[in-house]
């Protein structure tokens, strides 16, 4: 049940690796667009045909990014989100130019059912990458959500954070998705996960007939660069609300200095000019 920490390599990853402190704050380490743009404190949207070109172009940045982050710091740490678009997201990043052994791929969220049930997002996130890329398996790190004692699990997978990514964590890049009732993460509107500053990890009430595990704004608001995947009609509306920082929707909340929206046509079909 004991899930071991990553091995982590003191003499290789000691500096590069765990002098993190103030450098979360600047953009100049990431290629934040596959151009090199820099995103000048405010964040950029690109509209994509459909949601097949959003996820290949969310790969190319995810690539990019990891390229980066191990040449400055010796390994990437990339936290994903669940979803269908995720899924295509990561089978085209197994076709980029990837240092995998110097990955870690971290989950953003998780529903507590059982291992391997499809409800699972580590369910996905193994068969779209595991089967396709040269990656280990102990470099996916799943959360704890099989526990009986949840929060217990939530606390231990912080501590894996730590491990990988400095105390406190410094994820290189979050991968979010936004829900139609603006949701991100497991951060649902009324649940009182939305309020937790004092933890990385947290446990959500029941929402859509589970208990979650999630990261928390702390977690994601500190991390170097967030990158958004939006598609379908259905997140139109609240699409618009996360490009005006609404911070009624609990993904309005998110920091967007250093973020990035990929959408498609249909997502992006009311934010107008």
């Amino acid at each position: 049940m004991n899930e071991r920490l990553p091995q982590v390599d003191p003499a290789r990853h000691g500096e590069t690796a765990w002098s993190l402190s103030g450098r979360h704050k600047g953009l100049t380490d990431l290629p934040l667009t596959p151009r090199g743009e820099q995103l000048e404190g405010r964040m950029k949207i690109d509209i994509l045909p459909d949601a097949d070109a959003a996820a290949r172009q969310a790969a190319a940045v995810v690539a990019a990014a990891a390229r980066t982050a191990v040449a400055a710091r010796g390994r990437f740490v990339f936290a994903v989100s669940g979803g269908t678009t995720p899924w295509l997201m990561l089978r085209h990043l197994s076709g980029e130019d990837v240092p995998w052994a110097a990955i870690y791929v971290a989950q953003v969220d998780e529903r507590a059912a059982p291992d391997g049930h499809p409800d699972r997002n580590l369910t996905h996130l193994r068969e779209s990458l595991l089967g396709h890329a040269p990656i280990r398996p102990e470099q996916v790190l799943p959360m704890p959500v099989t526990e009986s004692d949840l929060d217990a699990g939530a606390t231990r997978y912080a501590r894996t954070l730590d491990a990988v990514a400095g105390s406190p964590p410094v994820l290189d890049l979050v991968h979010l998705g936004l829900g139609p009732d603006g949701h991100t993460a497991s951060l649902v509107p009324g649940d009182p996960v939305l309020d937790v500053t004092d933890r990385d990890v947290a446990v959500t009430g029941e929402y859509q007939g589970r208990r979650r595990m999630t990261l928390t704004y702390p977690a994601l608001n500190r991390a170097r660069f967030v990158l958004w995947l939006v598609t379908g009609a259905g997140k139109a509306g609240m699409l618009a609300r996360l490009k005006a920082a609404d911070p009624s929707i609990p993904a309005g909340r998110v920091r967007q200095d250093n973020a990035m929206v990929l959408a498609d046509r249909d997502a992006g079909s009311r934010l107008g000019g």
